[in-house]
């Protein structure tokens, strides 16, 4: 019965919103975002940072027309997306760099030297 119910709730034919997932982790100097986009066009995609928020939208659309009424079942996204993501620490919003590889967006966001580690030395007395 869900199945049904899914079923009929869903924009069965296409052109519904998504939200796409993301993958947000750190190494030493930098916070890195990744999240796949396969099938949307990079030159679709925008990305800002704004305190320490970075938001990630865009929008894919069909490729090919096929009669609509022609579906059975559509099951490829089609639509527009936005993603907000709080980073968990401050960042240099000015020198985050972005690619695409194969549909998966990778963004690198240098950390504000306020959330780099400091070293603190032991004074022996």
């Amino acid at each position: 019965m869900r199945d049904m119910d899914k079923f009929f709730e869903e924009d069965f034919w296409g052109g519904m919103d998504f939200t796409p997932a993301v993958d947000v982790y750190q190494d030493k100097d930098n916070v890195i975002v990744e999240m796949p986009l396969a099938g949307v066009d990079p030159e679709k995609v925008d990305i800002s940072i704004e305190n320490d928020v970075l938001t990630v939208s865009g929008r894919t659309e069909e490729r090919n027309e096929v009669k609509r009424e022609d579906y059975y079942r559509k099951e490829v996204r089609e639509g527009s997306f936005s993603r907000s993501v709080i980073l968990p620490m401050s960042v240099k919003a000015d020198l985050a760099e972005a690619q695409s590889v194969k549909g998966m967006l990778k963004i690198v966001i240098p950390k504000a030297d306020s959330a780099k580690p400091k070293k603190i030395s032991i004074k022996i007395k």
